[in-house]
Formats: C-alpha cells, structure tokens, sequence
C-alpha cells in the first residue's frame, strides 16, 4: 500500500498493471469494485475516472485513510462507499453494502506511506518514537503491549513466523531481560535491543537487523495475516463470473498466503485415472499472471518504495452450481 501520491507526488504501486489486469471485468453497465486497502486511494482514484459507471467500496483500517480518500475521492461521491473496517470484515461489509457479488476485488497490503512517514505512529526503526505500529489508532493492542508483556515463547513465535528472524530467540531473551529493568516503550530503544542481539557478522550485511522484528510486530499488533487469510476467500467467493482479484504484496508471507489462496482455486481437484474431467471439480478461477510480477525498471526509479512488491491475479472462469 506504499501509495504516496499527495504526500510525495509518487504514484500508487504498479498502478498501470493494476487497471490493465482489473479492466476486463469493468466493462458491463454497473460494475463494483473493492478497494480492500484503501490507503490514500491513488489505485480508487484511478478506477473511478477510468470507469464513468463504476461503484467502489474502500475498506481501510486508519481512520487518516478514511478521512484522506473521502476529501481525494470527493469528485465521486455518488459512486464511493468508504468503510472504516479490516478487510476482514469483507462478507460482512459487501452484505450491508448491499453488492453480494463484485467485479473485482484490488487488495494492496502493506504500510501506506502516511503511517510510515508520521514518526509517531512508530512502524519505522529510522525515527525514535512511542512503541504503537497499530493501523487502527482505535484498537488497543499496541506494539508496547506485545514487546512488555508477551511470553518467551510467544515473542520467539511472532519474531520466527512473521519476522522471518534467525535469531528470534536471542531477540526474545533480550527483550525480556531488558523489559524487567525498565518497560521498552521507544522504536530506538527497541531497535538498540534488537541490533546487540544479532551476532555483529549478521549486523555487516543485510541492512537495518531491526526491520525484521518491527514487521513481525507490525504484523502481530494489526493480525495482518489473519485479515488476509479471510479476506482473500471471502473475495474470491464474491465474485462474478468474469470478476478479477489484484494482490500486491510486500513480503514473502503475504506473497505465499495469496499464492496458496489463489492456487487452490484454479486447480482441477477430479480424482486421478478417471477418462472425463468432473464438472464439479473442475477450477472456478484462472490464473492472470505466471508467477508473481515484479514493478519495473522505470516504476522502481520512481518509487523505491515498490522494490517489494508482488503482484499476482485470477479471474473467475465459472460460478458455482
């Protein structure tokens, strides 16, 4: 969701790749689409001028985003429905919504630039600032929580799963041991912790050893891969025959989920040895894309910021009986 466009003039990630692979599914008399990650509505933005009939649902956490997408998108104002809500929530959402069925579904994960760029919502390791990292500044759990008053083990958990960190029991240990002098409740008194438990040939390469921790944090504090693991069926379940889904992803877990997600709905799952394919078992979905896309040459000199990304889409080839 590194969408920077009014904070740095950047344009929303693989913003073209995204229209062209959505495009197909626009094109009937009122087509509905879900803005999954709304962010700061640079890809919305882009749909609603390229799509005069269309309706688009924007789901984000951040109340900022709600707020910032509402005066960008004001233009459209007859044709938005901006919900503040995990995406987690995305059956709910569509059955209040009143749009059972959609014609594509754009999921742009990650940190949107806003939260990255405010010192004082404490994701970045390269500002000193209170321990929060929360999405939704109106839930409760925070990253101080987690890093004061998990166990071992859980933060050991967090670090390995969603860090990704080699050494996340080293990390733990240090944590605990430096909470009982005195809570951790900084990004900087955290990223010191973090930066003497890696062995120092491990601090020589691979660039800040802190990001791995504050990404597990990040994606502990606002059960990033829970919304996900919900909200990419419950997509998929409401689409249209026709209807797309665009995943951009920012790290490998993400990335992985949406592959298996995707997967194993376009796989003929018939018994082997039987001579004619079962109609029932035939996929309802087609891969879009081989693989995962990476952005550009051009777009990465434009936006660092996109270096991560991941972009992968199906389209749904038949409706279930």
């Amino acid at each position: 969701m590194d969408d920077n466009v009014g904070t740095g003039g950047h344009v929303p990630v693989m913003l073209e790749r995204v229209l062209e692979l959505l495009g197909p599914a626009l094109s009937g008399p009122a087509p509905v689409v879900v803005d999954a990650n709304l962010g700061l509505g640079g890809h919305s933005e882009a749909l609603l001028a390229a799509y005069p009939a269309l309706h688009l649902i924007g789901i984000d956490r951040d109340p900022f985003a709600i707020e910032f997408s509402a005066r960008r998108l004001s233009p459209y104002a007859g044709r938005i429905t901006l919900v503040h809500a995990s995406s987690g929530e995305m059956a709910e959402i569509l059955a209040r919504s009143g749009h059972r069925t959609v014609n594509g579904v754009l999921f742009d994960l990650g940190v949107s630039s806003p939260q990255l760029d405010e010192a004082e919502r404490g994701f970045a390791y390269s500002y000193d600032a209170p321990l929060d990292m929360r999405m939704d500044t109106e839930q409760e759990l925070t990253a101080e929580t987690v890093v004061n008053t998990y166990s071992h083990a859980e933060l050991t958990r967090i670090l390995r799963d969603y860090g990704e960190e080699r050494f996340a029991p080293r990390v733990a240990n240090l944590i605990i041991k430096e909470r009982a002098k005195e809570a951790i409740t900084s990004t900087k008194r955290l990223a010191d912790i973090v930066r003497e438990a890696i062995p120092a040939a491990t601090r020589r390469t691979g660039g800040n050893p802190a990001k791995r921790t504050f990404q597990a944090l990040r994606i502990e504090v606002n059960a990033e891969l829970t919304a996900l693991e919900v909200a990419l069926p419950a997509a998929l379940d409401a689409l249209a025959l026709g209807g797309r889904v665009v995943v951009l992803s920012y790290h490998s877990l993400e990335d992985r989920l949406t592959k298996q997600a995707l997967t194993a709905r376009t796989r003929d799952t018939s018994p082997p040895g039987l001579p004619v394919p079962l109609e029932a078992h035939q996929p309802r979905f087609r891969m879009l894309t081989r693989g995962a896309e990476l952005p550009s040459e051009e777009e990465l000199a434009r936006n660092p910021r996109a270096a991560s990304a991941r972009l992968r889409a199906a389209e749904r080839i038949r409706v279930d009986d």
